[in-house]
This record gives C-alpha cells, sequence and structure tokens, in this order.
C-alpha cells in the first residue's frame, strides 16, 4: 500500500458568474502521506475551504483526479462514493450552522451509525453514541440536549464525534477552531492531536492562522489566488521561506517578546482578479522582489522542487 492516502492531480473549480469564469481551485498538485497532517493556509478566498470541498465531492471538481487509497474517486457516482464516506470525514468551521437545530445530540452523532446501517439495535446506537461522547470529552448528561443548549467547544466535539463514528482514515478541518475562543481553540486541537495519535488518523487541516497550523501540521501548502505558492515541510517552510507571499504571511503573526522587533512586510498593490485571470503570475501586482516588473511578461510560474520536499511556485527563485 502506497505511504500517500491522497494524491490530487491538477484539480480544479471554476464557478461561472454574471462577469466570466472565476479560477476558485486552479490546477493543484500535492499528497498527502498516511498518518499526517497537512496545513492549508491562506488569506480568505484563495480558495482553499473549496479544496476541501472538492476532496469531499461536497462541491463537484471541474476536472483533475483524487486519488483515495489507490483509486480516482472524482468521477465516481454517488452511489459509488457511499463507501467512501465511511473512510473520510469532514469537520466544519461553524460547529453552530453544521449542525440540525432540531436534532439532539444522540441524533446528530448517531445519524451517519444509521444512514450506513452500521447498527440497527437501538441500544447498541445509544451504546456507540455514549463512547464516542466520552471520546471526545461530552458528558453522558447532554445526551439528549440540543445544539443551542451547548457552547462552541461543545458543539464542535459534537461535530468530531459525529465525523469519529465510521471510524474514518481521513478528515478534512476546515477551520475548525477559528469559531472558537483562544482557550477552547486549545482544547479542540489537543484532542484532535491525541484522536490521529491513538487512531492514525490522516488530516488536511483547512487554516488562516499560521501560528496553529505550525504547530499542527506536518506539512504545509501556501494558496494565493486559487493556487498553490508554497508546500514544504512545518518546520522548513517557517525556517526558510521562499515566496514572497509566504514571507509575508509569516511576518504577520504576532510576536510575543516586546524586547525584539519583528520586521513587518505589508504587501502593497492590487489584488489580481480570480475571474478569467491571466497566464502570469498572480502575486505580480502586490510582490516586492526587484524582479517583479520583469514578471509580467512571463508565464504563471510552475510548482517546482527547489530542494528536498521544498516546493514553490515562483520565477524569482
Amino acid at each position: 500500500m502506497s505511504d500517500n492516502i491522497l494524491e490530487v492531480r491538477n484539480l480544479t473549480k471554476f464557478f461561472k458568474t454574471s462577469r466570466g469564469t472565476l479560477h476558485a481551485v486552479d490546477h493543484i498538485n500535492f499528497s498527502v502521506e498516511r498518518g499526517k497532517t497537512l496545513g492549508i493556509v491562506g488569506e480568505s478566498g484563495c480558495g482553499k475551504s473549496t479544496t476541501g470541498y472538492c476532496l469531499m465531492r461536497l462541491i463537484e471538481p471541474t476536472s483533475g483526479e483524487i486519488i483515495f487509497n489507490g483509486e480516482d474517486i472524482s468521477k465516481k457516482s454517488n452511489r459509488e462514493m457511499k463507501k467512501y464516506r465511511q473512510q473520510m470525514q469532514i469537520v466544519f468551521q461553524d460547529p453552530f450552522s453544521s449542525l440540525n437545530p432540531n436534532k439532539t445530540i444522540l441524533q446528530a452523532i448517531s445519524e451517519p451509525i444509521r444512514v450506513h446501517k452500521i447498527l440497527t439495535d437501538e441500544h447498541a446506537i445509544e451504546a456507540r453514541v455514549l463512547e464516542l461522547m466520552e471520546t471526545v470529552g461530552l458528558a453522558e448528561r447532554l445526551i439528549n440536549s440540543y445544539p443551542h443548549e451547548l457552547d462552541g467547544g461543545r458543539r464542535q466535539r459534537v461535530g468530531i464525534a459525529r465525523a469519529l463514528a465510521l471510524n474514518p482514515e481521513f478528515i478534512v478541518c476546515d477551520e475548525p477552531v477559528s469559531a472558537l475562543d483562544v482557550s477552547i481553540q486549545a482544547q479542540i486541537l489537543n484532542l484532535m492531536k491525541k484522536l490521529q495519535k491513538e487512531r492514525g488518523l490522516t488530516y488536511i487541516f483547512i487554516t488562516h492562522d499560521l501560528s496553529v497550523v505550525n504547530h499542527f501540521s506536518d506539512d504545509i501548502a501556501v494558496m494565493y489566488l486559487g493556487q498553490i505558492v508554497e508546500k514544504a515541510p512545518a518546520e522548513e517552510l517557517f525556517e526558510n521561506p521562499l515566496h514572497p507571499y509566504t514571507k509575508a504571511l509569516l511576518s504577520a503573526i504576532p510576536y510575543p517578546k516586546v524586547d525584539k522587533k519583528k520586521e513587518r512586510i505589508l504587501l502593497k498593490g492590487e489584488i489580481s482578479s480570480p475571474i478569467d485571470p491571466k497566464d502570469v503570475c498572480r502575486f505580480q501586482r502586490r510582490c516586492y522582489c526587484e524582479q517583479a516588473e520583469g514578471c509580467l511578461a512571463k508565464c504563471s510560474p510552475e510548482l517546482r522542487e527547489v530542494s528536498p520536499g521544498h516546493f514553490v511556485a515562483c520565477h524569482c527563485i
């Protein structure tokens, strides 16, 4: 069996608009090693969540291949995808809107078990739900509560329990802590790390918080306007960022030591439109490199390996 649980090849997702074709995800390529975490970071609107939804087939990709456990699932029918739903799940960003307000915690967590007919006996289903609640740190007394009766942290624990109900191998985490208080964020991240270690889970962790992704991910992919501009092991990316956009993102991370000043890179210039973009570097108008002017006449840079495991898409490197 391959070390990679997931391989993405030329994945694209375009949306038709009144102004033209919006390139939300534009021919991206990456792989995720089994049992590891790939963090995907970037500004709002860069396509990172759309990428996650395409991987789960919650949004149909325009083209490309999604190789999961050696099989291309990008063109599987809904009926064929049902068996893959047991192996791959998603935890959504907003734990309130992702839960049905009319269903109790018991009903919410047991729904995938019932849909996939993993268990049919009501007592066995309830026992399984209680087991999952204990796994994610939810008190048994909350089993008949409704989402509005819980705080954000508990609601997200319900979402995680629901994702674990089918014993998946792979979970897409779409900004799972961005809607939570900082103290609760740490609890949820520690829980997810613990579950990964115990169950051998593979994560794609989508976020805009670089300080979080550094501690949570094995590898990090940086997206800009629908494209991956840099991908490297987490430690390598933070110690040796190569793309100008990555450097600017890292410079924006709050630095706790007041006695040491950290140079902030402020991006200027107009953001390129993702609607019918030209075949040029999409970061060129905001780039601060000395060679940036010359990049305007060149085609869009390809993601290439510049050192072992470190990929970057930039004409200046």
